[in-house]
């Protein structure tokens, strides 16, 4: 293994355990960052525990399926967030914030924490499903606070950002224990999905 790819490993894994165990607070609405609504929809993303946790856990069990299984993760996921997000932000439809959010990381967590072989079709069909859900939120909460559409756009750029850093790094791990690394940051996300619902059901 290169130079490259084992600096970039580390920095993909430090990047995915330091937001595992030090987790944003969650929001459901768009940070204002004076800078307009691209970048407030880039903030959005990485400020946003409820966006960046499922994506973080589907970029690391797409990258343990190998670099196929990154690849459509990578390309999937952010068109379909796009998509997603236009449908909600045109229909006006209802914020499934809560829910959702803690549904996705919760199921993705588990699935990394499993480290199964999944089936062929299974991996881009989550990655659309995690898409078209999120960025349902994404555009409903966009349109009922007047925002630009063009914060969409960046928040889909910021998932392919974070997509392609992460989904490498567990691509390129050889170590037997980066693996075991990435099967406990998956029992984490599960945790941490568990317990908003918790506080979901509980409200």
């Amino acid at each position: 293994m290169s130079s490259f790819a084992r600096t970039r490993g580390v920095v993909a894994w430090t990047a995915m355990i330091a937001a595992a165990w030090f987790p944003p607070p969650a929001a459901a609405h768009l940070v204002t960052t004076g800078l307009g609504p691209l970048y407030d929809g880039i903030s959005h993303f990485f400020l946003s525990l409820d966006d960046a946790l499922p994506v973080l856990a589907i970029a690391v069990l797409g990258g343990l399926q190998g670099a196929a299984g990154g690849r459509r993760v990578l390309f999937v996921l952010p068109v379909a967030w796009l998509a997603g997000g236009l449908a909600g932000y045109y229909s006006g439809g209802t914020d499934l914030a809560g829910p959702v959010a803690a549904v996705s990381a919760l199921v993705l967590g588990v699935l990394v924490a499993a480290d199964r072989k999944l089936p062929a079709a299974l991996l881009p069909s989550l990655a659309v499903l995690l898409g078209l859900l999120h960025g349902w939120m994404n555009g409903t909460s966009i349109a009922t606070t007047h925002r630009g559409g063009l914060a969409l756009i960046g928040i889909a750029v910021s998932a392919f950002v974070a997509i392609a850093l992460v989904a490498g790094g567990v691509v390129a791990m050889r170590a037997p224990w980066m693996r075991v690394a990435a099967r406990v940051a998956g029992s984490w996300i599960a945790a941490v999905g568990l317990l908003q619902l918790g506080w979901f059901l509980r409200g």
